[in-house]
């Protein structure tokens, strides 16, 4: 296993498995704009690292990532100037850009801005007992980071402005009725179920397939069925000719797990 330390932002790898944690002692794991920065900066080497097949996000302590700083958010509100423009939002979404499998592991509170970072992974689990609460309104923000995008493809419509508008918390046994989480675990358990989540999708699918049927599930939303089929049929007849194919059937006939080559796209 390799570790570093980024700031208030952890990274590890373990295996073909990357963890990123967010650990900010005494602010719950609020989130600042390093925070941000360093966030995205470290999904992008895991996408970019041919050893990393998968990676988990999550936060130490009792707290996911309760948001941004709301010390940071009032020197906003009492500054007389604007704050500059920036496109901090493909650090908040850096788990939709990534080429690799993002599973959030979402072990405690889960609000505003952590609330998006965790809709934009691929994968939820949540610690039994998590709240949740998208918070914007109550904050007299409105709905950030695209997360007007990203809430009703997961949980559609009617509940999204439900979550949005109230700001309400619920709890990670709701989100799983919602459709937001997939599993709910006991806390003890969270760590060890991402983790082993995360291992098998590195060890049984390849990272080609995983990286474009993510791309897939992005674009062809947006279509009509037809063209979705169109484009699907495209890339199917170019997945003939990859090398993933003839392993993915020579390991199914001799019962072993598959060697698939990194993916770090196609030439």
């Amino acid at each position: 296993m390799t570790q570093s330390d980024v700031d208030t932002v952890r990274f590890a790898v373990d295996g073909a498995v990357a963890t990123i944690t967010f650990d900010k002692p005494g602010r719950g794991n609020a989130m600042d704009p390093q925070m941000q920065v360093h966030y995205g900066d470290l999904l992008g080497k895991a996408s970019a690292d041919p050893r990393v097949r998968a990676v988990v996000v999550t936060g130490s302590g009792r707290s996911f990532c309760p948001g941004a700083d709301l010390g940071l958010l009032a020197d906003v509100s009492s500054s007389t100037t604007a704050p500059p423009e920036h496109e901090g939002f493909r650090n908040v979404l850096a788990a939709t850009y990534a080429d690799v499998p993002v599973v959030a592991a979402i072990n405690g509170g889960c609000a505003g801005l952590g609330f998006v970072i965790a809709c934009a992974a691929d994968v939820r689990f949540a610690a039994a007992g998590a709240k949740f609460t998208t918070a914007f309104a109550r904050r007299g923000l409105i709905a950030e980071y695209g997360i007007a995008k990203l809430l009703p493809e997961l949980v559609g419509r009617g509940r999204a402005l439900d979550l949005l508008l109230s700001g309400r918390t619920f709890t990670a046994e709701q989100a799983h009725e919602y459709g937001l989480v997939q599993e709910v675990v006991p806390a003890e358990e969270l760590p060890l179920r991402a983790h082993a989540y995360a291992t098998e999708l590195a060890t049984y699918s390849a990272p080609r397939s995983m990286a474009l049927m993510k791309r897939q599930v992005a674009r062809e939303a947006g279509l009509s069925l037809e063209e979705a089929a169109r484009e699907a049929t495209a890339l199917m007849l170019d997945s003939f000719g990859r090398p993933e194919l003839p392993e993915g059937l020579a390991s199914w006939e001799e019962r072993r797990a598959p060697d698939f080559p990194p993916y770090q796209g196609d030439s």
